[in-house]
């Protein structure tokens, strides 16, 4: 058995297109399956969440701290990723994508200076840390914030 020939247990389907309620005959007339009377066969129906006028649980569940709408979420990236670059290179972000160093920029990529360095290279991000520019500028090579 492998994913293209999977199906459904025989009989476990059922075809949801008869119409309900063209009398006796159709099998499904009368009352058109909704039973005797009561909410639930009454057009209208209860609001997703209602328990039946039980405190609901979104309610009896306490509020707790808030989201700030504002805020930014910021990709850390330490200065020892970038060792499997040659000399002389541009790191961008679309580069840090294709080497698969990053999946999703979000909000914007930081160098950190973390780890071994050891290479020439031009470094474009939207932050730096103190330390990660300190480590890219003393071999000769470029931290330019975008």
């Amino acid at each position: 058995m492998n994913l293209s020939n999977l199906q459904p247990a025989e009989g476990s389907r059922q075809s949801d297109n008869f119409r309900r309620g063209r009398g006796h005959g159709s099998g499904n007339g009368k009352t058109a399956g909704k039973g005797h009377k009561g909410q639930k066969a009454r057009s209208g129906g209860t609001r997703p969440g209602f328990e039946g006028g039980q405190m609901p649980l979104y309610r009896r569940i306490p509020k707790r701290g808030f989201t700030n709408r504002n805020t930014k979420e910021i990709i850390g990236i330490n200065l020892s990723a970038l060792e499997g670059f040659e000399n002389d290179s541009v790191v961008s972000i679309e580069t840090l994508m294709e080497y698969g160093i990053v999946k999703n920029p979000k909000d914007g990529v930081k160098i950190l200076g973390n780890g071994e360095f050891t290479k020439k290279i031009t470094v474009q991000a939207n932050a730096f840390s103190a330390s990660a520019v300190e480590k890219i500028e003393a071999l000769g090579g470029k931290a330019e914030v975008i």
